[in-house]
């Protein structure tokens, strides 16, 4: 389980999630770590869009600007239909993960 993202200091993407959920668009968020060679990990915000509405990933960013921790507003915002889940129904972030860092191209830093 993923729990924190090490971007320069440790970051919970709980804290991120929780705050995105106050955005009146914002459906349903998870917040994953990406590979980033400058700070070890970026973060990188999946929303899920109330049904009828649009946005920005400059939009959300401008959202968390001064609310939130300079290092906690995430680099990245992908706006998702859904999340991978299990048969349980939880979020595996893990594939969330990986998708985001194959979309965003940010594999090539990922050491083996």
């Amino acid at each position: 389980m993923n729990n924190i993202v090490i971007r320069g200091a440790v970051v919970s993407p709980r804290e991120v999630e929780e705050f995105l959920f106050r955005h009146p668009k914002v459906l349903d968020v998870q917040v994953v770590g990406v590979p980033d060679p400058q700070h070890g990990e970026a973060l990188c915000a999946c929303i899920v869009l109330r049904p009828g509405r649009s946005a920005t990933a400059q939009e959300m960013r401008a959202f968390c600007r001064g609310e939130i921790a300079h290092g906690k507003v995430p680099r990245y915002v992908r706006f998702v239909d859904g999340f991978p889940l299990t048969v349980m129904g939880t979020v595996q972030k893990f594939v969330l993960r990986e998708r985001m860092a194959a979309e965003l191209r940010l594999l090539e830093w990922v050491s083996a």
